[in-house]
């Protein structure tokens, strides 16, 4: 049974697209299919875990809406980190979900339980992860990779009743 969702961001959560106005302003586009998924899977009793490689104000605000505990910015080393969440909480690798994009999640990708990356993640992480998702980053990716495990975890009842 997955008990930790590990997610990466930019290319995951998002498009993968940077947008800075004049002023330096970074903008991020999230997909509220996905924002709903993730606040739903921690309502009913799991966990997530954010670790992506940039820092953003706008990540930090956007983890603190959801209710994501578990926010690790910056980070160059992400299969450490995981490693460090996963004795912080007492889970295992077999009960780990991770979804990523690109080479910097490569060794993330492979030491979770399960690993996902969606529809436009590059070739060499296709090649090694579990699922393929038939949605594009930003696109309601993640969601798709969250249903998909709330029907192995046999959840859907619970994770429905959070809302109907």
């Amino acid at each position: 049974m997955i008990k930790l969702l590990v997610l990466d961001v930019d290319g995951c959560l998002t498009d993968g697209g940077l947008i800075y106005s004049n002023d330096a302003i970074e903008s991020k586009q999230f997909n509220v299919k996905d924002g709903l998924g993730i606040s739903t899977w921690i309502k009913i009793g799991n966990q997530v875990a954010i670790i992506t490689g940039r820092n953003s104000e706008i990540l930090k605000r956007r983890a603190k809406e959801l209710g994501v505990q578990h926010l690790h910015q910056g980070i160059k080393d992400k299969d450490r980190v995981l490693k460090e969440i996963l004795v912080s909480l007492d889970i295992s690798m077999n009960e780990t979900a991770a979804i990523g994009d690109d080479l910097n999640d490569f060794n993330m990708l492979n030491l979770a339980g399960r690993s996902f990356t969606p529809k436009n993640g590059v070739r060499e992480i296709q090649e090694i992860v579990d699922v393929v998702l038939s949605k594009n980053g930003g696109e309601g990716a993640v969601r798709e990779m969250i249903d998909i495990l709330v029907d192995e975890n046999e959840q859907r009842e619970l994770f429905l009743s959070v809302w109907i």
